[in-house]
């Protein structure tokens, strides 16, 4: 789908649509209660999407009335052969993975191309370990046996959905377990959001500085829960106010454990001088903070090895986009360096938005000072659908005005 996005004043009111990242970790806990729980703000998104079929694939069931889901949960130690299907969503496979080592039925994983490259050999080497078979595959990931609960040592600096998904697992089974991080711990955020909603559902951890402490045994406990605005989502909203558009957010908790929440923040800095910036911590604001940057006074982001290992390679795929509107940016292993031209100038070519929901939304931000258009603008709903709605609706057209004649709705 390609979107034309119009230069012009953008001002009112956004809504945050509801936090993907709570909202897949409420979800996970629902699925696994003794009960029925209700979840509110579940968003339509294909990674919701993905989660709730995960969840029917090791025996839960639900049903959805506008962003609510009511979920009984199941038991996945008595599950039998299963297929989940994860399609683009890099939570939802690696959150399910060890919960599928609860049984000791064959599970697949399947997925794209894309989300099956992605890295996944922190279970592969705990499956070896325990000498449970682990197979990745062009058809998905195929795992079986039950894994044992103990210790467990992990590089801090690894994904944390990674630790996430151990965090989902261990208090089920019996004994007790410690996760020991080596430092620097990265995405610490995201594992207290985890915790969070385990607490939420009535499992109880406890983490130290770098060891997270799990007894063994516990139950999930049904409960009705609610996921919060989205501040990576919101982010791009945000940056618009900060570039000058008559824009303001709503719908998000200023007491929250979200680690994109630090964009306020982040944004004055860059309105105010040419910062460096650590995204290690809040690697889905890259894309938004380099638009930012190329509008603004340039920037320099540490932290964005990770980055490769997206919906793209984000780095380089920014890197392409930002040079149409004149930019110059250096992408190297772990620092990203953007340099803003002297007048951002408006694309001479359709921009890419190469299968990344992030890079189109940060894209569109930009138009939003040039105009032009974004090729591939469907990606959006893999995290955010109403985006284009949500953005034109601030300056009074209708996305069926914006879209091409040629392309499907």
């Amino acid at each position: 789908m390609e979107i034309e996005i119009r230069k012009g004043n953008y001002a009112g009111r956004v809504h945050a649509p509801p936090s993907k990242s709570a909202a897949h970790r409420l979800l996970i806990c629902a699925g696994l209660a003794d009960g029925v729980s209700t979840v509110r703000g579940v968003s339509e998104s294909e990674d919701m999407k993905a989660t709730l079929d995960c969840l029917c694939a090791l025996g839960a069931e639900w049903r959805r009335e506008g962003d609510t889901v009511t979920v009984r949960g199941c038991d996945p130690f008595r599950r039998g052969r299963a297929i989940l299907p994860c399609r683009e969503s890099g939570s939802t496979l690696r959150f399910f993975l060890p919960l599928c080592l609860l049984s000791e039925e064959e599970a697949i994983l399947t997925g794209s191309p894309t989300l099956l490259s992605r890295p996944l050999s922190v279970y592969g080497e705990i499956c070896a370990g325990q000498g449970l078979p682990f197979f990745c595959g062009e058809d998905g990931v195929r795992v079986a046996g039950r894994l044992s609960s103990g210790f467990f040592r992990l590089a801090g600096d690894i994904s944390s959905q990674f630790v996430t998904g151990l965090l989902f697992t261990l208090p089920l089974l019996p004994g007790f377990s410690v996760i020991e991080l080596i430092p620097p711990i990265v995405s610490r955020p995201y594992l207290d959001m985890t915790i969070e909603a385990l607490s939420a559902f009535g499992v109880q951890v406890e983490m130290t500085e770098n060891r997270i402490l799990i007894p063994g045994g516990q139950r999930v406990r049904a409960t009705e829960a609610t996921a919060e605005g989205d501040w990576s989502n919101a982010a791009f909203f945000l940056a618009m106010a900060a570039l000058g558009h008559e824009v303001s957010v709503d719908g998000l908790r200023r007491e929250t454990l979200q680690g994109d929440a630090v964009i306020g923040r982040l944004l004055g800095r860059m309105m105010r001088s040419r910062p460096t910036i650590c995204v290690e911590d809040c690697p889905d604001l890259a894309p938004i903070l380099m638009a930012t940057a190329a509008a603004a006074n340039g920037c320099c982001l540490t932290g964005t090895s990770r980055l490769k290992i997206k919906e793209s390679d984000r780095g380089q795929a920014m890197a392409e986009e930002l040079s149409a509107f004149g930019a110059s940016v250096t992408v190297e292993e772990d620092r990203i360096v953007v340099e803003p031209p002297k007048t951002l100038r408006a694309p001479d070519r359709p921009l890419r938005g190469h299968n990344d929901h992030r890079i189109v939304m940060a894209c569109a931000v930009l138009l939003t000072l040039t105009g032009g258009r974004i090729e591939g603008a469907e990606a959006v709903r893999k995290s955010y659908p109403d985006f284009f709605r949500d953005l034109f609706s601030l300056c009074g057209e209708s996305i069926s005005d914006a879209k091409g004649d040629d392309h499907e709705a």
